[in-house]
């Protein structure tokens, strides 16, 4: 096969190969254009005239003052790289730049991009409590309203999954830790929540006032701080993960107290704890001398609370407005309590004994037990039932409660003390309840019409590696302990618990910085039905929840 035959640059006389086309020395054309470049480089005269004729009489007037090439220097011409014309660079810079572009477009549409993106789109970012100079907490007595603008609209109907656990907390119940979930969120707003964002949907409109709710549902588990319970310590996936990407998460949301009956008592009545409710009641007795004092408290030991006691469920029914109980483990086939179980007066109550395993019915896990004018009805039996009348009950809005307290046994509310020697515990044992239950709730005509369901937790641990007694909003020290914070100090709360909303009237997958506690909700739920404000949640610095957590008009 004959070889190539060698040339040579017409400008410097450099050695050429056969195929070269310009030269590396002196940087001179050898040869025709390729007829595609000659073609780009013709439109880009017709685009800019004035800048190829300058760049070709730069190109020609610095080959002309070159001085002459020795052959010293043609000898070395491979191992040097000379300027390359300047219409040239401009052609390969545009053509690298265009198969970038390309590059990453096509990238972009990948599964694993949209996995990425998916996957930053959960981001979720848990602030510090608010001071009084932002406006992240509505509950803190200086604080201002919220004005916060979520991005999606909501789902209504979760359902049931067994997906990853979330990570949305920090391992510490500290709540000044921020953490990253794969919680729904996009850009936070003004009031402090991350909220999520749907392609190609409108943003709705943030509430100025409290929805019209018209059925409130309050899943109340047991003994679980936020990390547990929402964080990456969770071992629920259905509440941190599934239902969490649905609802709204209230961050920094407190109990009021230590153990579980003081805040069952606080959330229904307003009532600060007792001695006796704070130790989850051992002997079910009458609290006595039973005085009021400021705030509308009961003063006394004991830990049923008299017939006069202001509550929830009373100024619902001075209103003609349905409520019911639905607590695991009564007034059910198989079960040995019937509804409205509980002690006689007087009596030790062996439920109540938190450490060990007693069965699956905890008499101190129903709170509506421990109001004298509640027990003393007729109604009691019909109003303080099993979780199996649920079901029937969410068939029609109309035969579903205005409010439903709705409570697992110890086998399934998250407790980690398990409810039988060798019974799962914890929140494992809660995802099953949850799984079952909450699907019922958002399906039924009652939510989708006008429902709200939050899911928290009595209390967060009074010890161990979750142990937590912050407090939040004006937490007032409680008058029948005998324990009080040092001046200075806030007084002991029952931790940060964490809830979560979840609503038509909500957007899914966001997070609210806002500051609140039992008490907060409590006022929240009287103010959706136009009642009263009763005990602690009239104090002043309480406040309900911020109307802009909801959406002016549910999602379709």
């Amino acid at each position: 096969m004959p070889l190539p035959r060698e040339r040579q640059c017409e400008e410097c006389g450099s050695p050429l190969a056969g195929d070269q086309r310009y030269c590396l020395l002196c940087g001179a054309r050898a040869g025709e254009r390729d007829e595609r470049v000659e073609t780009l480089m013709q439109r880009a005269r017709e685009c800019w005239p004035a800048s190829a004729a300058a760049a070709e009489e730069g190109a020609a007037g610095e080959r002309a003052a070159a001085p002459p090439v020795s052959e010293r220097d043609k000898a070395k011409a491979p191992a040097r790289l000379g300027p390359f014309p300047a219409r040239l660079s401009a052609v390969l810079v545009t053509a690298f730049l265009g198969f970038g572009i390309l590059l990453g477009v096509a990238a972009a549409s990948g599964p694993q991009s949209a996995e990425r993106a998916s996957d930053a789109s959960h981001l979720k970012l848990v602030l510090p409590p608010a001071t009084a100079s932002t406006s992240t907490s509505a509950s803190e007595p200086s604080a201002s309203g919220s004005s916060e603008a979520p991005a999606a609209q909501a789902e209504s109907t979760p359902e049931a999954s067994s997906g990853s656990t979330s990570a949305s907390a920090s391992p510490a119940t500290a709540k000044s830790s921020g953490e990253s979930s794969s919680s729904e969120s996009g850009s936070g707003s003004s009031s402090g929540s991350s909220s999520g964002s749907s392609s190609g949907s409108t943003a709705p409109t943030p509430a100025k006032k409290l929805p019209p709710i018209k059925h409130v549902f309050l899943i109340v588990l047991s003994d679980e701080s936020y990390a547990q319970a929402f964080g990456p310590a969770s071992t629920s996936p259905y509440l941190a993960s599934t239902l969490e990407h649905k609802g709204e998460l209230l961050a920094h949301y407190d109990a009021v107290a230590h153990e579980e009956l003081a805040n069952g008592v606080a959330l229904l009545s307003g009532q600060g704890p007792t001695t006796e409710t704070a130790a989850n009641c051992p002997t079910y007795s009458a609290i006595v001398p039973a005085n009021v004092g400021a705030s509308e408290q009961i003063m006394g030991s004991g830990c049923v609370y008299p017939q006069s006691t202001k509550t929830l469920l009373g100024q619902l029914t001075a209103k003609h407005l349905a409520w019911r109980a639905y607590v695991e483990g009564i007034g059910e086939a198989g079960s040995a309590n019937a509804a409205c179980a509980h002690p006689q007066l007087g009596q030790a109550d062996p439920t109540s004994n938190q450490a060990a395993s007693t069965g699956p019915y905890a008499t101190f896990r129903n709170p509506v037990v421990y109001f004298a004018s509640i027990t003393g009805s007729s109604t009691c039996s019909h109003d303080d039932v099993g979780i199996s009348a649920l079901k029937g009950d969410l068939a029609k809005a109309a035969s579903t409660p205005s409010f439903s307290y709705v409570v697992p046994d110890r086998c399934h509310d998250g407790n980690p003390t398990p409810c039988s020697p060798g019974a799962p515990a914890g929140m494992a044992a809660a995802n099953s309840f949850l799984s079952r239950v909450v699907p019922e709730i958002t399906s039924s005509p009652a939510y989708r019409q006008a429902g709200l369901l939050v899911i928290t937790s009595d209390e967060a641990p009074s010890g161990g590696e979750y142990g937590d007694s912050s407090s939040c909003c004006g937490q007032p020290s409680f008058p029948n302990l005998a324990e009080s914070a040092p001046s200075g100090v806030k007084p002991r709360g029952g931790g940060a618990v964490g809830a979560l909303l979840l609503s038509p009237y909500v957007t899914g997958g966001t997070t609210s910085q806002e500051s609140s506690n039992h008490f907060a909700l409590l006022r929240t739920i009287e103010d959706m039905f136009s009642l009263g404000h009763i005990g602690y949640a009239a104090l002043p610095a309480v406040k309900s929840l911020e109307p802009a957590l909801f959406n002016s008009s549910p999602s379709r």
